[in-house]
């Protein structure tokens, strides 16, 4: 499925699992956005007369200055994903979190399911260089995603998460009882990370290559969950998780089920 849809969240929950993770980003009009980048991605975008979004022009394509009615006229689906070969393109758009979260939660109440737990990633580019440009201020940010989620009453079931340790902050400023996470894709270890962080989250998410058994100790001495990305081939899967990972984040759920 196109990344970062309505459809490929009911997928995952069509395949048994109840967690998934996505990325948000704010347009110009203070909508909460689902995607990866704070842009048109030219791998995968397309404008609305059909023609793709190349490389050099994807920049000019940020959301955060685009209002979300014309945010929505790009497509993201139909050109598929060279990274990904088994993907069906089909038409796809970049959906609002208020979308996701209605679909999500309509389609487990039909299916009498477990409620879902909603994995946000705040997405910032070039940290504080970006503010104002691609993404609003920290505090601005996690204070239009918290409202968002008090709002479709999921708080109790989100994990928020960033690598920008900025957002971190500031959502715990906002509402200490929320779930965080801080992402880590850097090699200066547990103690500088949390220091910089100025206190000890919920869950610490380092990329899985920097995973070792001490460090998984270390995290969990501390209190934290352990949670890695993006593993999506099932040898490293299994690896990590008798490792003493806690979760697992990747783009193919099924290999999770199997």
């Amino acid at each position: 499925m196109p990344e970062n849809t309505v459809d490929s969240f009911i997928k995952t929950l069509e395949l048994g699992l109840q967690a998934f993770e996505l990325d948000v980003v704010i347009s110009a009009d203070e909508q909460v956005v689902v995607s990866h980048e704070a842009w048109f991605s030219h791998k995968i975008c397309s404008k609305p007369n059909g023609s793709p979004i190349s490389k050099d022009e994807a920049l000019k394509y940020v959301i955060y200055q685009m209002p979300y009615e014309k945010i929505k006229q790009y497509d993201c689906g139909l050109r598929g994903h060279p990274d990904f070969i088994t993907q069906v393109p089909q038409k796809a758009y970049k959906p609002l979190l208020s979308e996701v979260i209605d679909a999500c939660e309509q389609y487990t109440l039909k299916q009498q399911g477990l409620p879902v737990t909603y994995n946000i990633e705040i997405k910032t580019e070039f940290n504080e260089k970006g503010d104002g440009i691609y993404q609003p201020v920290p505090l601005k940010f996690a204070q239009l995603v918290y409202k968002l989620i008090k709002k479709k009453n999921i708080a109790n079931r989100c994990l928020v998460q960033s690598f920008d340790a900025r957002i971190v902050q500031a959502m715990r400023q906002i509402d200490p009882s929320i779930y965080l996470s801080l992402l880590v894709d850097n090699v200066k270890g547990l103690n500088w990370n949390l220091n910089n962080l100025g206190f000890v989250p919920d869950v610490y998410a380092p990329y899985y290559n920097l995973i070792t058994p001490e460090m998984v100790e270390a995290v969990h001495q501390k209190g934290m969950q352990l949670i890695t990305w993006t593993v999506n081939d099932s040898p490293t899967m299994l690896r990590l998780i008798n490792m003493g990972v806690d979760s697992v984040i990747t783009d193919y759920p099924d290999k999770v089920v199997t």
